[in-house]
């Protein structure tokens, strides 16, 4: 993979991290709410979970990034269920994030903190099955815009009760405690080097991404992506990271296994979509800030581009038959070869349209 670009950042130790799915499924959606311009053939998004990730310091420390999609949306306000609805969408789920730590072991009095990358309720889970020592952790301007919570603000996703009796605690990027790392602002959040909160500004107010290190000698991280983008034709392509001359899908689908295909096919695709060669399929279209969401997205490419970096965003369903999922440590990705095998797996849904074209 092209190395021509720096992701360089504080040094420090390892955390553990843990890729939880607790079956949460949103089906049905239409692509152009989320992406533009249009795909030939590519009208609805595949099934999008919501990953969660169960992160744990080198002293014992829990905390989790993201709680995924509800078990069930009715304990969201109405309005939730009604823009669902409008979509013409499904959500399925049978389960939560603290069910699935529960039935392996893990007391939800053991985590500390739940961070979320955003406050949209496919991110949130149900926090109210915390003890009230789980402090909530959120990024700028997040209390401003959602706290106390629905019905109070009549047009938030969040209920009051989301937020009773419970700390929450704002991350605050322009203190003299944060540094950098790459382009974006960080902070160290067991301040030992192993886990940075990013501050990736855009999609919504606060978005923030998690950075873990997963090994040292040599240094590997997980970035995990939140909503910084929605399908990886929204990150890839970029200038540090063109498609190869031979796409391989390893994941089942309309290919067999371990098919190829010629590249070329999909960059001409793109450019016939008015795009160039080394630019992404997408730009988002769910965004409080769209200038600044893409920009977020550029400077999430300089990472995606190292080969000792693995970007997981939250509704990466493409890595579901690649990762090793929880309570299964996800540390050792980069030498069970997870990034080759899922990078360019999405353009298998292009390839209706890239052979036809």
């Amino acid at each position: 993979m092209p190395s021509n670009v720096s992701f360089t950042g504080p040094t420090g130790a390892t955390a553990k991290v843990s890729i939880i799915d607790s079956g949460f499924r949103l089906s049905g959606l239409a692509t152009d709410m989320l992406l533009t311009p249009s795909v030939d053939h590519f009208d609805r998004l595949p099934g999008l979970g919501s990953w969660s990730f169960l992160v744990e310091s080198s002293t014992g420390r829990k905390v989790l990034f993201d709680l995924g999609g509800p078990a069930d949306i009715n304990l969201f306000p109405p309005q939730v269920a009604d823009a669902v609805k409008q979509a013409d969408a499904q959500v399925e789920g049978t389960k939560t994030v603290a069910d699935v730590l529960v039935e392996n072991g893990i007391e939800l009095a053991q985590i500390d903190s739940v961070i979320l990358s955003h406050g949209h309720w496919d991110h949130v889970g149900d926090i109210t099955v915390f003890p009230s020592t789980t402090e909530l952790v959120v990024g700028p301007g997040f209390k401003e815009t959602f706290c106390p919570g629905y019905p109070t603000k009549p047009d938030v996703e969040l209920p009051e009760r989301y937020f009773e009796g419970r700390n929450v605690r704002e991350i605050d990027f322009t203190s003299d405690k944060s540094s950098f790392f790459g382009a974006f602002r960080a902070v160290d959040f067991f301040g030992d080097g192993s886990f940075f909160l990013l501050d990736t500004p855009g999609h919504a107010v606060g978005h923030m991404a998690g950075l873990t290190r997963t090994t040292t000698n040599p240094d590997t991280f997980i970035f995990m992506g939140g909503d910084v983008c929605h399908h990886g034709g929204e990150i890839r392509p970029s200038p540090y990271l063109p498609i190869p001359d031979q796409v391989q899908f390893s994941q089942s689908g309309s290919l067999q296994d371990n098919a190829f295909l010629d590249g070329a096919i999909f960059r001409e695709l793109n450019v016939k979509r008015g795009r160039k060669p080394d630019e992404t399929f997408f730009d988002p279209v769910l965004a409080v800030d769209i200038p600044r969401a893409i920009q977020s997205i550029k400077e999430t490419q300089e990472a995606d581009a190292q080969d000792n970096v693995f970007f997981v965003f939250a509704h990466d369903m493409r890595v579901l038959d690649v990762v090793d999922l929880f309570p299964k440590s996800a540390n050792e990705w980069k030498n069970k070869g997870w990034k080759e095998k899922a990078l360019w797996t999405f353009l298998e849904d292009f390839t209706p349209a890239a052979v036809s074209a």
